[in-house]
């Protein structure tokens, strides 16, 4: 994708397009994206009707879409990684182990929120 020079309104539905398209890409070629997606399609609807408030609510899905961003992170890394070369490099290596990481990092926050506030307000 080359650089525009669209200003105002115009960059935004721009920016608005290249988004969807990063999301259809992912969707396609990331099976974890696929995987995340399908559970935040339960997690999402779930973290409405459980959380007390609009506080709990935001908290609870807001730590869904999180792991979703960062897994569209990591996939990002990893395409970029992958377009540079198919070669062993420890440093390629390093970068996908680290993105993963990051991945698994959003999951335990995710599930330490979910936790948290389902034990100080338990379900109906």
């Amino acid at each position: 994708m080359g650089k525009t020079d669209a200003t105002g309104i115009r960059r935004i539905i721009n920016a608005t397009g290249y988004s969807w398209l990063g999301l259809k890409a992912a969707y396609k070629h990331e099976s974890a994206f696929r995987q995340e997606v399908w559970l935040a399609v339960i997690m999402i609807p779930l973290g409405f009707y459980l959380g007390q408030d609009w506080t709990d609510k935001a908290v609870l899905i807001g730590s869904v879409l999180f792991v979703l961003t960062v897994e569209l992170l990591n996939s990002g890394i990893e395409a970029v990684v992958d377009r540079v070369g198919d070669e062993l490099h420890k440093l390629s290596g390093r970068a996908k182990d680290m993105g993963s990481a990051a991945v698994l990092i959003s999951l335990i926050i995710a599930a330490m929120i979910w936790t948290a506030i389902l034990v100080d307000n338990p379900p109906p």
